[in-house]
């Protein structure tokens, strides 16, 4: 093994403009192994898992899943932690943070507040979320270069004085970026994009999270999560035909729902896992962000081995290998809940619209969307994204556009690919499956996040018009990808998406149905087969990475007063210590509010770095019980109609306090902290709803809100948007204690109501100071 690992690197270290790799010795035992090439003196610690795991087991005293093992393994006093699953606060030590540059902007911004002066885990920022698709990839990066240059230079900076790696944009999507060389067998990695969990397809426990818990880590402080619950999906059988390691996950979408995670690792299991790759593993990984929960995770094998040799990490399996006890469930271990999944019954699946849960087999979807009166004729088809970018993805789809080359057809519908990293983008060039993508009639766009966050330029149709995409993406709430409500959007496999292009319409099945060639014959497409891993080593493709400096404290970052893009944050004021009465209503929310709903994404993400900009699309996204509408409210002090934002600032110039209204699952989907800084920033309080997505939640504890929750969900119904509500018993407030909250009607009439919370005391603590940022200062102040 060691002479072929030798060879390697000396091939890659003489190809110029190539990244050069570190391979770390495997020739003694228990070596010390480097946790990726760009960082050789950062090691793995096994051994620390391992002490830690025996001292949890032995105080259990019972087998341990591999969600526990990983979790409690990262334990900062596994002797003292009190441990009780869905219950109690576990204090964690990350091994490393990786943020992407719409979230990356706040993180870095809160942890030059912070006034340290140097992450204490090794730490990254990637360039993909700013990058729109228009033109095609070369045109939209360099178009993206110029747009954001002010954003990279504050980012590259940043990255550089703070002792944080900088993937420059181009490199690819960070969650690809992070698989190809960041996450490991036993890692704990947490990432400021929701989708973190990606790197459970390495046998990673991956989280996503705000900015504020990024800080909290990169700052040294031990971060908190609730012990999670362990939802065990039992696999048997094995993938085979069309059916892709996307449907796992969109079976169990449909069976869990969105909500149905919340607050717990979905462990994947059984004799049935070993018949999907390690990148199929992390599309499924990835997309539990969809069911909220916490993270999801495949226990160690010969897949992860394979491709952790084939990206260069031979040394990292080798390792994982001596430990392998610790990166698997113990036998006999208990799960929360089963679910078992026969892979070889499984069927392709497609999801939607306009929420992931909604599933159908993709036999059913024509009928069905007959029968709703859902556009059947599709006029995009996407793969691509960071759920669905890998080498076998893009090899698979080929393999469908192939066949229909063969006999003289194109794509019906508009039709793009994203490569996931320029490593992908790269090695899938060299291999000839971008030329037979293109030719089929798809355009490549940049390695980047692009339309699956709205990041796309759609010029096809009108804004309002009801149209049909198809897409290999992870999420389809409304108006997500092209900011168009009526734009019906199904997420399905990238060979599901390539076949449906294919024949343009969502009432073909390419298991059964047959397509008319150019010769007018009719034929039917194989099932796709193709390598999961190239047969030549990867092409790495340019060099996008940046060092961060032995020492950067000589490194100046530049953030102009008069920018439009950034600008420097003030601290939140403090609570004053009185209850919180007669507090406006600034909208009651109907249905479903997600994190695009409260602060969205496309064209707003140029303002990340800018919360009183970003601030103007506070709640635009979310509909107004009053009167069906989104982004219009009325303002209760001069009774007229006008959008959020507005109505907010003008609560907070008055000097009156705020609160928000909402249904179930309320601050679902990304991890964006926005969501949570906007409301405070213009006056927001208290956010009421009958149910909290995890993050969602923490982020509003960490900017000083209160996230509360109805005792009795029928209460949702008692208040009313004239109404004005006080909170009571803040003086008091402790944790698992809940609140009052009196209900002022018009009439003069009161009701009293009960609202939970979830709030631990170092989290009420952050209340009091007004957030984690001002008590993180304040505990430094008495320190020193």
């Amino acid at each position: 093994r060691v002479p072929v690992l030798i060879l390697s690197f000396f091939q890659h270290a003489l190809n110029s403009g190539v990244r050069r790799y570190h391979v770390a010795p495997v020739l003694c035992q228990r070596a010390k192994v480097a946790m990726s090439h760009f960082e050789p003196n950062e090691y793995i610690n096994y051994e620390k898992l391992e002490k830690n795991i025996n001292i949890v087991r032995k105080r259990l005293d019972r087998p341990l899943t591999l969600s526990e093992k990983i979790v409690y393994g990262h334990l900062d006093d596994p002797a003292k932690q009190d441990i009780e699953r869905g219950k109690t606060y576990l204090r964690l030590r990350p091994d490393r943070v990786a943020m992407q540059d719409a979230t990356a902007q706040m993180a870095m911004l809160q942890f030059i507040s912070s006034g340290l002066p140097k992450v204490a885990v090794p730490s990254t920022i990637h360039c993909d979320h700013l990058i729109e698709a228009q033109s095609g990839g070369e045109k939209d990066l360099q178009r993206a270069k110029d747009i954001n240059q002010e954003v990279y230079n504050f980012l590259s900076t940043a990255g550089a004085k703070y002792g944080v790696g900088f993937w420059k944009p181009g490199s690819g999507i960070i969650h690809q970026i992070i698989l190809e060389n960041y996450s490991y067998p036993g890692v704990m990695l947490i990432g400021t994009d929701s989708h973190t969990p990606n790197g459970g397809g390495l046998g990673g426990v991956c989280i996503g999270v705000g900015g504020a818990d990024a800080v909290d880590v990169m700052a040294g402080i031990p971060w908190e999560l609730k012990c999670p619950k362990v939802i065990g999906v039992k696999l048997t059988g094995k993938l085979s035909g069309w059916t892709s390691p996307k449907d796992v996950i969109l079976k169990v979408a449909g069976i869990l729902t969105v909500k149905g995670g919340t607050g717990a690792i979905i462990e994947y299991h059984g004799p049935g896992v070993d018949s999907i790759s390690c990148t199929g593993m992390a599309t499924i990984c990835n997309m539990g962000a969809e069911i909220g929960a916490t993270t999801s995770i495949f226990p160690y094998n010969e897949r992860m081995k394979k491709y952790l040799s084939k990206t260069g990490r031979a040394d990292i399996a080798a390792l994982a290998d001596e430990f392998k006890q610790h990166l698997v469930p113990d036998s006999g271990c208990q799960y929360d809940q089963v679910i078992e999944i026969n892979l070889s019954e499984l069927k392709p699946h497609i999801n939607g619209p306009f929420t992931p849960d909604l599933a159908h087999p993709v036999s059913d979807i024509g009928a069905v969307a007959e029968k709703e009166g859902w556009p059947v004729d599709i006029r995009v088809g996407l793969i691509g994204s960071c759920t669905n970018s890998s080498y076998e993805d893009m090899g698979r789809s080929a393999a469908v556009a192939k066949q229909a080359l063969a006999h003289g057809l194109k794509c019906k519908s508009k039709f793009t690919i994203t490569p996931g990293s320029e490593q992908i983008r790269a090695t899938i060039e060299r291999d000839g499956y971008a030329k037979i993508l293109r030719e089929v009639g798809g355009l490549v766009l940049a390695n980047a996040c692009g339309p699956c966050i709205g990041q796309w330029d759609r010029k096809d149709i009108k804004k309002g018009e009801k149209n049909t995409i198809v897409t290999s993406y992870n999420r389809n709430f409304t108006g997500r990808n092209d900011a168009n409500p009526e734009t019906h959007a199904f997420v399905t496999s990238p060979e599901i998406v390539t076949a449906l292009s294919i024949a343009g319409t969502l009432k073909f099945n390419p298991e059964t149905d047959y397509l008319t060639g150019a010769d007018g014959k009719k034929f039917k497409l194989e099932a796709p087969d193709a390598d999961e891993l190239p047969k030549l080593e990867f092409d790495p493709g340019q060099d996008t990475y940046q060092y961060p400096p032995k020492d950067g404290s000589g490194q100046h970052v530049d953030v102009s007063p008069t920018s439009q893009r950034l600008q420097l944050l003030e601290p939140f004021d403090k609570w004053d210590g009185k209850d919180l009465e007669d507090m406006l209503i600034l909208i009651k929310v109907k249905g479903k509010c997600t994190t695009d709903h409260i602060s969205a994404a496309g064209p707003w993400l140029k303002f990340r770095g800018h919360l009183d900009n970003i601030s103007n699309n506070l709640l635009i996204g979310a509909i107004n019980i009053e009167n069906g509408k989104a982004n219009s409210v009325r303002n209760a002090l001069t009774q007229e109609f006008g959008p959020v934002p507005d109505t907010a600032r003008y609560y907070k110039k008055m000097g009156v306090k705020w609160a928000v209204i909402g249904d179930e699952n309320y601050g679902e989907g990304s991890s964006r902290e926005h969501a949570a800084l906007e409301p405070r920033h213009l006056g927001g309080r208290v956010i009421i709803t009958k149910s909290f997505a995890r993050i969602h939640e923490t982020n509003l504890k960490k900017q000083g809100l209160l996230p509360l929750t109805f005792a009795d969900p029928a209460d949702y119904n008692k208040i009313h948007p004239v109404d004005k509500l006080s909170i009571v018993g803040l003086k008091d407030f402790a944790p698992g204690k809940p609140l009052k909250c009196i209900i002022k009607h018009p009439n003069g009439s009161q009701e009293t109501i009960m609202l939970n919370h979830t709030f631990n005391e170092s989290q009420i603590e952050w209340f009091q100071a007004g957030s984690a940022l001002n008590r993180m200062k304040e505990l430094q102040q008495k320190s020193s």
